[in-house]
């Protein structure tokens, strides 16, 4: 039951995007709904247990530091460190937990820098980074060091390729352009930008993933966080 409540919300949160390119004016809608829905799925793991406020204020303040984090950088393209914090997450909170803090991160950082249809893109990208980040974590090469490295390199680019899609979707019209070599033109066209956010997850996951991995289990077990 929570397999298939969990793929529900996942086609819900799917169709929610493609929404957003007839109701653009709306996106700040559908992406507190996109919210919703991440809520929703967290709860779905705890189906069997009351959700503590200090397991929900965990997840806040590590969305709040994923979200304050992208701002300092935002003048360097694709080079943040929210998509590192939420991998973290992910590996050592689980699928539910990183997917939230992938969302709620997104949202919140665009207060800041800047609302638009591209937000729900944005937390569904982040959100699976942590949600995959969560299914792996069990996955033996996963607990290695070159195994999240390799993690981080290729999030690096999914995250740029799902955003290409709204992109090449939003900016193009016209028959003549929605055709494959426009296509991989638009996807070559960000792959400079996509190795630099490929390369500053591997930088950070290098100086900073074993320490970070440390803290945040060393809080798991100590308090019994997200068993």
């Amino acid at each position: 039951m929570r397999i298939l409540i969990t793929i529900f919300l996942f086609l819900l949160i799917v169709g929610i995007l493609f929404l957003t390119f007839w109701l653009q004016d709306n996106f700040v809608w559908l992406s507190m709904l996109i919210v919703v829905l991440s809520f929703v799925l967290l709860l779905v793991r705890f189906e069997k247990r009351k959700v503590e406020a200090r397991e929900l204020v965990l997840l806040a303040v590590l969305a709040a530091i994923a979200a304050v984090g992208r701002i300092p950088f935002a003048s360097i393209p694709s080079v943040q460190p929210t998509t590192f914090v939420i991998m973290m997450s992910g590996f050592v909170f689980g699928a539910e937990s990183g997917f939230m803090i992938g969302s709620v991160a997104a949202l919140a950082s665009n207060m800041v820098l800047g609302q638009g249809p591209w937000t729900p893109w944005q937390m569904v990208a982040w959100g699976m980074v942590g949600f995959t980040a969560g299914i792996l974590q069990k996955v033996k090469f996963m607990n290695t060091f070159w195994g999240k490295l390799l993690f981080g390199a290729i999030w690096g680019f999914l995250f740029g390729w799902i955003m290409n899609i709204w992109g090449f979707f939003a900016f193009t019209s016209g028959g003549n352009s929605l055709n494959l070599h426009s296509l991989i033109t638009y996807f070559a066209g960000s792959a400079l930008f996509d190795a630099m956010h490929s390369v500053s997850n591997v930088v950070l996951l290098i100086v900073f993933g074993k320490s970070w991995m440390k803290i945040l289990s060393r809080f798991k077990r100590k308090y019994g966080l997200m068993e």
